[in-house]
């Protein structure tokens, strides 16, 4: 899309006859892909890097307030300003890729489609990108697999053969991005794709999407050892889940229910007993056995590890990982005071666990993984860790629809269980992408509504 892109002036010679040769190439089930990512916001401000004649601001245009087109050819914005005429919520641009002419952290979410292949640098291209999201923005990338064709940098003006989907994965994360998915659109460029030969191509074309960082870690780390400290339940408490911007509607009415019984609670030590900051039952589904090894993720001030202890018995072993040190303090006073001796608390986090690989039989979490900024490095962590055949069992809370940026931003709503929340598909399919199989998803008991979105638990469970 540059100026100065060796592409350039292949796009100039085919604006006018672009809509028909794309169709050879890629169809709507590509832009139908990239925005099923997007979890679009009716008040978002978006842009369309590499724009085009307008294939992807098409769908976008309807969905959201504001539609930035962005393209380096001035002949195919002429043709999609003709295309889009209908719409009045557009904004043309003609620009060099490196140097959009965006400011910064101004766009809820950045779209290209079939543009990075034509970039002479790719990171550069994905960094200039970021640099014009907001945090908590997602950047959605749809181009094509590592293929063999040479032919299409002569024919197409193509400066790379696809790229390898562990190398987009890569890129995503040295720009910031976190929450990383890479996956097929479905599509595959084969039957009209062909050169002037004949040649024909079959390619397969994926879409990435990655969420800019808010970095949260250290406003939720000194939430919870106030919480510690003090013996709050954050989410058993109004106050303390109400965020500075975002609001739970009705929050005296929303039901933070563990699920837990009296006969989970039986003989554990009131300073876990009576503190918990979960908004689920991780163990209700995990069917632990004599002798298993658990790891709970967050395990906070130890409730779920203590009932996991007396399930798996003194022949088994449970080890609590949490990133707060008050947590950890509190929990291990409960461990001697009740007397379990098979279970140890350690230091860490959910995207560093410090656990060995294949150590583990089953990972508990409650309302954890959602404080945890990178939620795919914490579920491929999870993966690590566990043995083959091993269960994961999680609590935690997602979202219904859309939300903006803007309203996950704030400190007290990661610290609230909300703002670090991803809609529900995007949640499981991170699950997905860290390896996990046999993926079952259980509406769970809290609930609520947050920027009139609804806001709820769900018990996730998984297998190695």
């Amino acid at each position: 899309m540059s100026t100065t892109n060796p592409s350039a002036a292949y796009f100039e010679q085919v604006a006018g006859q672009w809509d028909h040769l794309r169709t050879g190439y890629f169809r709507e089930v590509v832009r139908e892909a990239a925005i099923a990512k997007a979890y679009l916001h009716p008040k978002m401000a978006v842009a369309d890097v590499g724009a085009g004649t307008g294939f992807l601001a098409t769908g976008l245009a309807p969905l959201v307030e504001k539609v930035h087109l962005l393209d380096g050819s001035a002949a195919k914005l002429d043709v999609a300003r003709k295309n889009l005429a209908q719409f009045n919520n557009l904004e043309f641009h003609l620009a060099d890729g490196l140097a959009l002419p965006l400011p910064d952290a101004s766009l809820d979410t950045v779209f290209a489609n079939m543009y990075l292949h034509h970039c002479p640098n790719p990171l550069d291209a994905i960094g200039e990108m970021v640099r014009i999201l907001r945090p908590g923005g997602r950047l959605i990338l749809t181009d094509m697999d590592a293929h063999p064709y040479e032919w299409l940098k002569a024919e197409m003006a193509d400066l790379w053969l696809g790229f390898e989907r562990a190398q987009i994965r890569a890129w995503f994360e040295q720009a910031g991005l976190v929450n990383v998915i890479v996956d097929g659109t479905g599509e595959l460029c084969q039957s009209d794709c062909q050169s002037k030969a004949g040649e024909h191509a079959d390619i397969r074309i994926f879409v990435a999407a990655g969420t800019k960082r808010i970095a949260a870690r250290a406003t939720v780390q000194a939430s919870y050892a106030a919480q510690a400290l003090g013996g709050t339940s954050c989410c058993s408490e109004a106050t303390c889940c109400t965020p500075d911007v975002i609001s739970l509607d009705e929050i005296s009415s929303v039901n933070w229910d563990g699920g837990y019984t009296a006969t989970d609670k039986a003989d554990i030590p009131a300073e876990a007993a009576d503190f918990s900051l979960g908004c689920g039952n991780p163990l209700a589904m995990a069917g632990l056995s004599e002798g298993e090894t658990v790891l709970d993720i967050g395990s906070g001030g130890g409730l779920d590890a203590f009932i996991a202890a007396k399930r798996v018995g003194p022949s088994g072993r449970v080890i609590g990982v949490d990133m707060t040190p008050a947590m950890l303090q509190r929990a291990r006073r409960a461990a001697q005071k009740g007397g379990y001796d098979n279970v140890n608390f350690k230091h860490g986090y959910a995207e560093e666990l410090p656990v060995l690989d294949a150590s583990v039989d089953v990972i508990i979490s409650n309302c954890v993984i959602n404080l945890a900024e990178d939620k795919g490095k914490a579920f491929r962590e999870a993966y690590r860790v566990l043995r083959k055949g091993g269960r994961l069992e999680v609590n935690d809370m997602v979202f219904g629809g859309a939300i903006l940026p803007a309203a996950r931003t704030t400190a007290a709503g990661w610290a609230g269980c909300i703002s670090g929340a991803l809609p529900e598909p995007e949640y499981v399919d991170l699950v997905k992408q860290a390896g996990f199989k046999d993926v079952a998803v259980r509406r769970s008991t809290s609930a609520g509504l947050s920027e009139g979105v609804a806001v709820y638990s769900v018990q996730v469970s998984a297998r190695k």
